[in-house]
């Protein structure tokens, strides 16, 4: 679960939007490298892991953190790592992708930043802030007892948040393929 420098809260177009930016910087698909944070052990934090799949299902060749392979809080310091070598061996991008909690009329949406995500920092973990450009999707409401509130999240919600943000992101790049 992470918080993201620079928000802005976004809904599906401005999602789109963000990513056809993105996409007109780094229009080369084998320079951009997915940091999908989360575990497949709580049903909100599983936003990212689903996400890293479904990006390998549809052929994008960078992506750390499926569900078969959770970048969870134990692995994001690595993975991290392997990002900023990456960043500078091959000046790929990375776009770090994580659930949060917000708002209750925000839970849906996303929080979008030109920046790096801060992983677990809305449970008080300390990891190190990744990424280029930062999506974080809000599964649910913030709340006193954050896990709580990750574990019981919507599958079905979640599951939609993760093939709305697959589709916006197959469409950034292939409109800018063109």
């Amino acid at each position: 679960m992470a918080t993201v420098t620079e928000p802005m809260e976004a809904t599906g177009e401005r999602l789109a939007s963000f990513l056809g930016e993105i996409a007109r910087v780094q229009p080369d698909r084998k320079r951009i490298l997915f940091l999908c944070v989360g575990t497949d052990c709580s049903t909100g934090d599983a936003f990212g892991p689903l996400v890293g799949t479904m990006l390998e299902e549809h052929g994008w060749p960078g992506v750390i953190g499926t569900l078969a392979e959770p970048c969870d809080a134990h692995k994001v310091e690595a993975a991290a790592a392997a990002a900023l070598r990456l960043r500078k061996d091959e000046a790929a991008t990375v776009i770090a992708i994580d659930a949060c909690l917000g708002k209750p009329q925000s839970v849906g949406g996303y929080v979008l930043s030109r920046g790096p995500l801060k992983p677990g920092a809305a449970t008080g973990r300390r990891l190190p802030p990744v990424g280029d450009y930062g999506i974080a999707g809000v599964v649910n409401r913030q709340g006193p007892k954050a896990y709580a509130m990750l574990q019981t999240t919507s599958l079905h919600l979640v599951m939609n948040m993760a093939k709305q943000i697959v589709s916006a992101i197959d469409d950034a790049w292939y409109i800018h393929k063109k």
